[in-house]
């Protein structure tokens, strides 16, 4: 009796010890969820791949890392690219609202469009939205209301203009170009023809529907010296085709002023760009506001309040352009 009184303790006590392991391995399973559970998801929808839109992406990671989220440590990216295709744009928003990330982010106008009209039940924000109050990403810069808000990329026209006007004193004949279906660029476009008329300047619009006519409507608004010079808004679509435009300009002898430092590295003049990268930073600074509790409705539209003039080197030799002494000591030079 004795015998088997001491084995029944034993077998009591190792069942004990296996009920207690059984216990604590189910509680460090769930903490183990909960802190996997608890890395915060953040998605990325880049429009198209341009060495401009990759800067803002690159700057993203870096603006989440000042504010502690570290790219596959604490925090989780999600990232698409929907090389310039409208429908590639709706079925990446779809998968990300399905994948419930906790903020969704669009680099260029139209993937902030996309994820807005998809999630409207978690935070998104846009990264280089030209004009995001007319695409009704947000109601107002300071208020913007509901589940977005961003930085946009709005360019200093007016100075650009007066750089324009500084490399061109006798600039009479502007051509203008963009996207049709881009309406950041139609309404950046539209501002500066406004701008120039008030100038004194005569400006010659011209529009394309796809990179596709960008050689044959390029041609045609430099033939028979019809512009002095053409500006460029911040258009994805002609900014992934810059060297076409650049074939054509050259070759009549005609500036080409955009509105991007990228733009310009690609054979551009001269603009008084945003720094994309800053932009980016920017961006990734919100989204971290965010993760730590901020709501979107609260946090203003964020912009870059001071371009940087950006010239290329190498076509103002090509052009015959001389460089204005003012801009010798502020200027950064590409090529």
């Amino acid at each position: 009796m004795g015998v088997s009184k001491q084995m029944n303790k034993k077998i009591l006590g190792t069942i004990g010890i296996l009920a207690l392991f059984t216990l604590f391995a189910g509680v460090y399973e769930t903490v183990d969820k909960q802190q996997k559970k608890a890395i915060p998801t953040v998605a990325v929808l880049q429009f198209m791949k341009h060495p401009a839109l990759d800067a803002i992406n690159k700057g993203i990671y870096e603006g989440l890392a000042s504010e502690g989220f570290h790219k596959g440590k604490n925090i989780k990216i999600l990232f698409e690219n929907a090389q310039g295709d409208q429908s590639n744009l709706k079925t990446m928003a779809s998968k990300f609202d399905n994948a419930q990330a906790d903020v969704s982010v669009g680099i260029a106008t139209p993937a902030a469009v996309s994820l807005a009209n998809t999630i409207t039940d978690r935070p998104v924000v846009f990264a280089a939205s030209t004009t995001p109050i007319q695409s009704k990403l947000v109601k107002s810069y300071q208020h913007p209301g509901g589940n977005v808000t961003g930085v946009s990329d709005q360019a200093p026209l007016k100075s650009q203009l007066k750089m324009m006007q500084t490399f061109l004193p006798h600039l009479k004949n502007l051509g203008v170009i963009y996207t049709s279906s881009d309406d950041s660029a139609s309404i950046q476009a539209k501002q500066m023809m406004t701008l120039a008329k008030k100038a004194g300047i005569q400006v010659k619009p011209y529009t394309i529907s796809s990179s596709n006519d960008l050689n044959q409507t390029s041609k045609q608004m430099v033939a028979n010296h019809q512009v002095d010079a053409v500006f460029v808004p911040t258009d994805n679509t002609i900014a992934g085709a810059m060297p076409t435009l650049i074939d054509s300009t050259n070759a009549a002898n005609v500036p080409v002023f955009p509105t991007v430092d990228t733009m310009v590295k690609d054979g551009g003049l001269a603009a008084e760009s945003i720094n994309q990268e800053e932009l980016g930073i920017k961006t990734g600074k919100q989204v971290a506001q965010i993760l730590k509790g901020k709501k979107p409705k609260d946090m203003p539209v964020g912009f870059i309040k001071k371009g940087d003039l950006v010239i290329n080197r190498a076509q103002l030799d090509k052009l015959g352009i001389k460089m204005p002494n003012k801009y010798n000591q502020q200027a950064k030079f590409v090529k």
